[in-house]
């Protein structure tokens, strides 16, 4: 368990609050309990577990997904009782022992192999335990839904109430009868009967009482009603009550039979009240989880803090109430830089920041996830050290400094590689300079015990040692100077300004004043807090400028993306369209493979079959060379199209014609009838007219278009 130092640690870092709302989530004793004495773990293997069953049943809840853990009552006096020779339960008790067994094998059954490979740490919780379903049988074979015993639940118990049954039958039939006579005679009251020591009594008129024959039982506060049992139920009642009498000894009894039968699973069953409490708290911590924005950092088996966009639990709570921001804080301290020095002006955030890094370190030994980015890495500590404000102590007559001293005698003598610390406006309460110096061997002192801490400050001296001390970082909360504002910021990497002349000036404080002021103070001194100051404000600016940078690539890379995503949509489209017509081809192709086929297969029976060889050779030839003929024929008739234009004239001397069956193209030298000599090229051919049509030479721009 974690050291703490002092003993107000848990309240000063605000822990305590914390609890209060996780015991708000907690609805069964066990899970209120456990948060009252919450642990801070230094074991990894328990902090880790605590933390993924905390986020395994987070994503339950965010995944609105049902998980059986309905049992909620406090029953740990009725186990206890379970456990004890000769004692006895009452049927009610036995209902919620049923009730607590049966939510057990709900959760066992809610288990199945997906869900275990699911959420495997909370499958740990019932890893070393088992569903006994006798637990169920035996209560069901003598309790019923209500919690009475069940008639048949002995054979003594199934004959007491057969005989109770009857004699209640008759005792009703006769006290009727005797009402009947009374309220005919008149002697009965508006109430006509009523109840005493168990037992049915007629009410009467007390000037009548005498003329009923019976018990008086009594009468009421106004003396005007008498409460009479007849004489001829008496016997009746006698027997009732005897009998009821039986019965009660007799469900005594066998319910004293079953709380023994039961006690060998005493120690079973509270291990089963355990497992419901369990997971009560678990979920308390995940509910309480998303209220926070609890996330599960890395963890690490060593001394290290790397926060991203860490918030402060409670302030976070507070500002999502009142609708306002809160500022995250990023901050890494390792082996190499171990503490951080943080600077600037009063109320700027500094102590909020060091109890950000203690509340969430405090949370995440318990096992409760905290408000940071998942990427954050955070590491264990044994021991965790916190001096914050005024520590004056009345009972020893300490002054503030005093007690600021002893605390950090405390401090140096204890702190190790496993210390975290926390001081708050180290040095104060003496006199700067001295103060100041003794600060210096403290932060060295601890510096050289590998501790790991925050210290806040407003020396100069810290801000310059930290500066050029190997193993301490300077950081500084931002401040606009402009609006006079604190900007709630840690910058880590450069010391603060206090802003002290800023805000007089802002604050509209005597212009001679602050010159006076200045006169009055070291003139290097002045001159770095100015220095400060420039610094601080050009920082800003650059990370606002490197913010501005950052979403201008990542827009850069976003249109980057969606262009490669069109361009790799276009090429798809294009092998799309390639592949189509590809498939186009080889369809055709196969159609006309089977074609060729068919055809070859009859030209080899008419070669059986025939006496004329030379025909059906040639029929072979026109198969095998007209496709080829096809194919030239069709590339020479779309060159020709491209370079002439045919015509609706008759063919004249001197007319170009081309040929409908070659496309070849030539000048009509003569007319012989029906015929015509064509000149093409140098080979002059006699064609019939009706295969010949007129054409003439397309122009460049015609051939273009």
């Amino acid at each position: 368990m974690m050291k703490l130092y002092p003993e107000s640690a848990l309240s000063q870092l605000e822990f305590d609050k914390v609890k209060f709302l996780l015991r708000e989530h907690c609805k069964t004793e066990y899970a209120k309990q456990k948060t009252d004495h919450l642990r801070i773990h230094t074991k990894r293997e328990y902090i880790d577990l605590e933390l993924r069953q905390s986020h395994e049943f987070k994503l339950i809840l965010q995944q609105s997904m049902y998980f059986p853990n309905d049992f909620l009552q406090n029953i740990s006096k009725e186990l206890k009782l379970i456990g004890i020779s000769g004692a006895t339960l009452s049927g009610e008790e036995f209902i919620l022992i049923r009730k607590l067994a049966e939510s057990i094998g709900n959760i066992f059954r809610w288990f199945d192999y997906e869900r275990k490979m699911a959420f495997p740490s909370l499958a740990k919780v019932i890893e070393d335990n088992y569903y006994e379903k006798v637990i169920i049988e035996i209560i069901d074979e003598i309790i019923d839904e209500t919690g009475n015993v069940k008639d048949n639940a002995s054979d003594a118990l199934q004959k007491i109430r057969m005989n109770l049954y009857r004699k209640r039958n008759e005792l009703r039939r006769t006290f009727d009868k005797v009402l009947a006579k009374l309220a005919k005679a008149g002697y009965s009251a508006d109430i006509d009967e009523s109840f005493s020591t168990g037992r049915r009594v007629v009410a009467v008129f007390s000037e009548h009482k005498r003329q009923v024959k019976g018990i008086l039982h009594g009468e009421s506060d106004s003396r005007k009603t008498a409460f009479i049992e007849p004489e001829e139920t008496i016997e009746l009642n006698n027997d009732v009550f005897s009998l009821e009498n039986d019965e009660r000894r007799e469900v005594q009894k066998i319910l004293k039979e079953l709380t023994g039968k039961l006690s060998i699973y005493a120690e079973l069953l509270q291990s089963y009240l355990r497992v419901v409490g369990e997971y009560d708290f678990i979920k308390a911590k995940a509910k309480l989880a998303i209220e926070m924005q609890g996330e599960m950092p890395n963890l690490m088996d060593k001394a290290h803090i790397e926060l991203k966009n860490a918030y402060h639990p409670l302030l976070l709570l507070y500002n999502k109430a009142s609708a306002k921001p809160t500022i995250p804080v990023d901050i890494k301290l390792d082996e190499t830089d171990r503490i951080l020095v943080i600077s600037g002006p009063n109320a700027g955030g500094k102590t909020v920041t060091m109890k950000t890094i203690g509340l969430n370190q405090m949370m995440l030994q318990s096992g409760l996830l905290v408000p940071v980015h998942p990427t954050s890495q955070m590491g264990i500590f044994k021991q965790l050290f916190i001096h914050i404000g005024d520590t004056q102590s009345i009972e020893f007559e300490l002054s503030t400094y005093s007690s600021h001293l002893m605390h950090m005698k405390h401090f140096i003598e204890v702190a190790n590689g496993k210390t975290l610390f926390f001081i708050d406006e180290l040095g104060s309460g003496s006199d700067p300079n001295l103060g100041g110096a003794f600060a210096e061997v403290i932060m060295e002192e601890l510096g050289k015990k590998n501790a790991m801490g925050i210290v806040t400050t407003h020396y100069l001296n810290l801000k310059v040692m930290a500066n050029h001390t190997k193993g301490i970082i300077n950081g500084a909360m931002a401040f606009d100077e402009k609006k006079l504002q604190p900007l709630y910021k840690l910058m880590v990497g450069k010391p603060g300004s206090s802003y002290t002349f800023s805000i007089a000036e802002r604050i509209g404080l005597p212009t001679h004043l602050i010159h006076k002021a200045r006169k009055l103070v070291d003139e290097e001194h002045f001159k770095l807090d100015k220095l400060l100051n420039n610094t601080e404000q050009n920082l800003q600016q650059l990370d606002k400028e490197k913010i501005e940078l950052n979403r201008l690539l990542k827009e850069n890379e976003r249109l980057k993306k969606e262009m490669e995503a069109v361009m790799q949509k276009e090429k798809h489209k294009q092998q799309v369209e390639l592949l189509k017509e590809q498939n186009k081809v080889a369809e055709d192709r196969i159609v006309y493979l089977k074609d060729m086929e068919r055809k070859l297969k009859q030209i080899v029976l008419d070669w059986k079959k025939s006496t004329n060889k030379n025909e059906v050779i040639k029929n072979l030839q026109d198969l095998l060379f007209n496709k080829q003929e096809k194919i030239i024929v069709n590339k020479l008739a779309k060159k020709v199209d491209r370079k002439y234009k045919e015509l609706n004239t008759n063919i004249a001397v001197g007319t170009m014609v081309k040929m409908k069956k070659n496309y070849q193209v030539g000048e009509v030298k003569e007319l012989r009838g029906k015929r015509a000599i064509v000149q093409i090229g140098l080979i002059a051919m006699n064609i019939e007219l009706d295969d010949l049509v007129a054409v003439e030479k397309l122009q460049d721009e015609e051939k273009h278009k």
